[in-house]
């Protein structure tokens, strides 16, 4: 039973938190992360780290909740008038991450197989956080409109990345030729997949949602299609935020109750995403900064300027808005859980200290993304004119 006082301690920690912080006019995503480092094992303990691990669930299904969000509220007209843009532009943000992060590493005396590692997981960029403060500040605009389909794709991009990238490393470290089905082809089928899954669960759905009587059927079939779908990612290794995200989107333009679609989840989400980004916080560990000190430090400064550049040079050819330009990379710095996975991966496949090391800057490099990384999203948007000043 101790499990439901710890999450009555989250919900009122976390109340208590936020509404403190935004005093101070810090996002609300701020103040849940905030408050999950004060109960978790990194400050009071209040909450203990096993516990922690069973949570994980709850931490999974608020994300694929996420996923669905950004999906059901991105429109196919928008889509369509942005067109290639957005695939270019999140293909240079990402790009430039990894080559950014690549190159620092390489400098700073690191292996070819290190370097090639972190800097493919440090092309993800988590949408959670970003998500978050957009709703929090209900903001619009030109600016928004082009980072949502960008996170969206960006995981489709890192998996990409990071496939081509692992597969050099294990090659390079068994001293064997290309494998090029696992380094290109295989990533690509699972993206393919993933999207193709959501966007036939997406069309059947729209079908079956005509022959729902009410919003509470409408609710349920959403949550159940939801959870089908992340089992599914999980059971065949596929992206379920791909997956979701396609799902979202496929339904909510097709479908004639778009407006139930999107209002489907409006009551379980404050809650879920209290709780996601809670026990994020929670899970933070700062003593990882110890053991990797100085390159932690380098991978957060590098990965930064990679997204920045990245978005701007992506921005630049496609001749997008001038304000879109200039702010777009800010918002494109928050990392969570993709990052987390493909570090847990990364320490499976390269042996020895090297493996344990890369873990430790991702997640050191997480600790500060998740804390600063909402409120320089929500400044950027604020710079852009996005934010109207009087809802802050």
């Amino acid at each position: 039973m101790k499990y439901l006082l710890y999450l009555a301690i989250i919900f009122l920690s976390a109340m208590i938190v936020a509404n403190i912080l935004g005093k101070f006019r810090l996002p609300e995503v701020t103040g849940y992360l905030i408050c999950g480092v004060i109960l978790g094992p990194s400050l009071l303990g209040i909450i203990p780290k096993d516990y922690l691990k069973d949570f994980e669930i709850l931490s999974t299904v608020a994300l694929s909740f996420i996923a669905f969000n950004i999906g059901s509220e991105m429109d196919l007209n928008s889509l369509k008038a942005l067109g290639t843009k957005i695939i270019i532009i999140t293909f240079f943000e990402a790009f430039m991450a990894f080559v950014s992060v690549f190159t620092v590493m390489i400098i700073s005396g690191q292996s070819m197989v290190f370097a090639l590692v972190l800097g493919a997981i440090s092309s993800a960029t988590a949408p959670a956080a970003t998500l978050m403060v957009i709703k929090q500040y209900r903001a619009k605009g030109p600016l928004v409109d082009t980072l949502m389909p960008v996170v969206a794709l960006d995981d489709a991009f890192c998996i990409m990345i990071f496939g081509i990238a692992s597969t050099l490393a294990t090659n390079l470290l068994a001293g064997s030729s290309l494998d090029i089905f696992h380094m290109v082809l295989l990533p690509i089928l699972e993206i393919i997949a993933a999207l193709v899954l959501g966007l036939v669960l997406g069309v059947l759905s729209s079908i079956i949602t005509k022959r729902l009587k009410n919003q509470l059927e409408v609710t349920m079939y959403v949550i159940a299609l939801i959870f089908i779908q992340t089992f599914i990612s999980d059971k065949f290794n596929l992206s379920s935020l791909l997956m979701i995200m396609a799902f979202g989107v496929t339904l909510s333009n097709t479908t004639t109750k778009k407006s139930s679609i999107i209002n489907a989840l409006q009551g379980v989400q404050g809650p879920l995403y209290l709780l996601f980004f809670t026990l994020s916080g929670a899970d933070l560990d700062f003593s990882v900064f110890k053991n990797v000190g100085l390159v932690a430090i380098l991978y957060v400064f590098a990965r930064a300027f990679g997204k920045f550049i990245g978005a701007k040079i992506g921005c630049d050819i496609t001749k997008s808005n001038p304000k879109v330009s200039k702010y777009l990379g800010f918002t494109l710095f928050p990392q969570a859980g993709v990052a987390i996975g493909l570090s847990l991966i990364a320490q499976n496949i390269i042996p020895g200290s090297q493996g344990s090391e890369i873990r430790a800057i991702v997640l050191a490099g997480v600790v500060i993304y998740e804390l600063l990384g909402p409120l320089i999203t929500k400044t950027a948007l604020i710079k852009a004119g996005e934010i109207q000043t009087e809802k802050l």
